[in-house]
């Protein structure tokens, strides 16, 4: 009798041993951009909280509302001024993709507690002038369609530079995919207007 409770015993830990689960892979957690990325247990994984932003994250928010502001700008007069149709469509794209990102970013600004933060536009770079917009807002035609380009080749440039700085020195993570958008959208916009630029 006590032998077979024994292999009853031996079977019941034998089936539990192979039932268990196997164990769960690691994960890879978030850092800052360009940091080393440290591999955690699952257990790990409910403790690990994203890098709030910083000063950079701020700043570059702040000031890329007021970069994509002045494009919008510029983007409305293409309508009645603008006499390539390309011109006009590139208008349109960039209108089109940095209304919803002004949204984003002051959606992620109330999240942050820095709703309403502005910088101030001579601080960034490829913004126009006001005299610069008021001769884009005087031209029409061809004058207007190579002013508008030569301006917004600039005023993308710009906003490269900034994407640039804050993906080497921001800590979040929604900042540094909005930066991403920046430079991979506004990238492909300077190359189309570029290539248009010397057939006008």
């Amino acid at each position: 009798m006590r032998s077979g409770v024994l292999v009853i015993a031996a079977t019941v830990a034998l089936l539990a041993g192979c039932s268990s689960a196997p164990e769960a892979a690691p994960v890879i957690a978030p850092d800052t951009p360009g940091g080393s990325a440290p591999t955690l247990a699952p257990s790990q994984v409910s403790g690990v909280i994203p890098a709030p932003p910083n000063d950079a994250d701020r700043r570059y928010v702040a000031m890329m509302i007021g970069h994509h502001e002045q494009a919008l700008a510029m983007t409305r007069f293409a309508p009645d001024r603008a006499e390539n149709a390309t011109v006009k469509g590139l208008a349109d794209r960039i209108r089109f993709s940095q209304e919803p990102e002004i949204g984003a970013m002051k959606q992620w600004q109330r999240a942050n507690g820095e709703a309403g933060t502005h910088q101030d536009h001579g601080s960034m770079p490829g913004m126009a002038t006001q005299e610069q917009l008021n001769a884009l807002g005087a031209a029409r035609g061809k004058d207007f369609d190579r002013m508008f380009l030569e301006l917004m080749i600039k005023h993308h440039e710009g906003a490269l530079q900034m994407a640039t700085e804050v993906l080497g020195a921001g800590t979040n993570v929604a900042v540094e995919e909005m930066a991403n958008d920046v430079v991979a959208t506004q990238t492909d916009e300077i190359n189309r207007m570029k290539a248009l630029l010397p057939t006008l």
